[in-house]
């Protein structure tokens, strides 16, 4: 018998609300206990009031699901808030517009703070509490400037609820052929830094990036997300199902049936027990 001891993660659904299909798969991943998280992207039209309300029903029988924030400023979707800048075509600026002007600090905090208090306020309307935790599309929480006001409406707001930062634990000899994790992890250092002057919690670990761009085997690589991952960890994911709503919006799309289908799958349970990895 292994003396390992049991490990909880958070493995979070990211995207819930982004469209039918995928918000489906999510409720039945949480129905078989496959998940313990998901973050509700309220800037997307297809999060309806019904369709929070059968999550939120699937949490009052799962008090061990949390639901989260899915902070949201990049295109093609447009901001909840009057006045937000700046825009292209009425819609949030592209990630990599978004990234460069956070960058060279050309965002407008105080409108970036307007925007998250208004997708927190949505989030309460549409599931009659607060969330969990706040995390971002596209990382956008630990990017400069963002994370500042992201940070203090978190005090203001949410003050005992979490926000997800993008660290990992994975030796450097792993990751420095990983462009996009290492920008990761250099923005993550500092929004830790910056969470933890504010009082915030963040997670100690973050796992579940991967090139969507190189078919991967999503099965094979799992496993080495759970490797040398302390308790309490982030393990993220996109499983869903996909329909035209999501190919509209998302270039991430068979890769979501792919992830579903391993986590619906008896492989997956048999590799939490195997790494002494739990989600209760």
């Amino acid at each position: 018998m292994s003396t390992q001891p049991l490990r909880r993660i958070v493995l979070c659904a990211d995207d819930y609300g982004i469209s039918p299909a995928v918000s489906e798969a999510i409720r039945d991943l949480v129905a078989r206990k496959r998940l313990n998280a998901t973050s509700a992207m309220v800037v997307a039209p297809s999060l309806t009031a019904s369709e929070a309300a059968a999550l939120a029903g699937l949490k009052r029988a799962a008090p061990h699901l949390q639901i989260g924030l899915h902070f949201t400023l990049t295109a093609p979707f447009r901001p909840l808030s009057e006045a937000y800048s700046p825009l292209r075509n009425d819609a949030f600026l592209t990630l990599p517009a978004t990234l460069g002007s956070a960058l060279v600090a050309r965002l407008d905090r105080d409108r970036v703070a307007h925007e998250l208090r208004t997708q927190v306020a949505a989030f309460s309307t549409l599931f009659g509490c607060l969330p969990d935790y706040v995390d971002g599309h596209q990382h956008v929480q630990i990017f400069p400037q963002i994370r500042d006001a992201a940070l203090s409406v978190m005090r203001e707001m949410l003050p005992g609820a979490w926000m997800r930062q993008c660290g990992r634990v994975t030796p450097l000899a792993a990751r420095v052929s990983d462009r996009k994790g290492m920008l990761l992890d250099m923005m993550s250092k500092g929004f830790r830094k910056r969470a933890a002057a504010a009082g915030i919690a963040v997670n100690p670990a973050f796992a579940g990036a991967y090139d969507f761009g190189s078919d991967p085997d999503f099965a094979a690589l799992f496993p080495g997300f759970l490797n040398e991952l302390p308790a309490g960890s982030v393990v993220m994911c996109h499983p869903g199902f996909v329909d035209d709503t999501l190919k509209a919006l998302d270039p991430l799309t068979n890769l979501r049936e792919r992830e579903y289908a391993f986590f619906a799958s008896d492989e997956f349970p048999d590799l939490l027990k195997a790494q002494r990895v739990t989600l209760s």
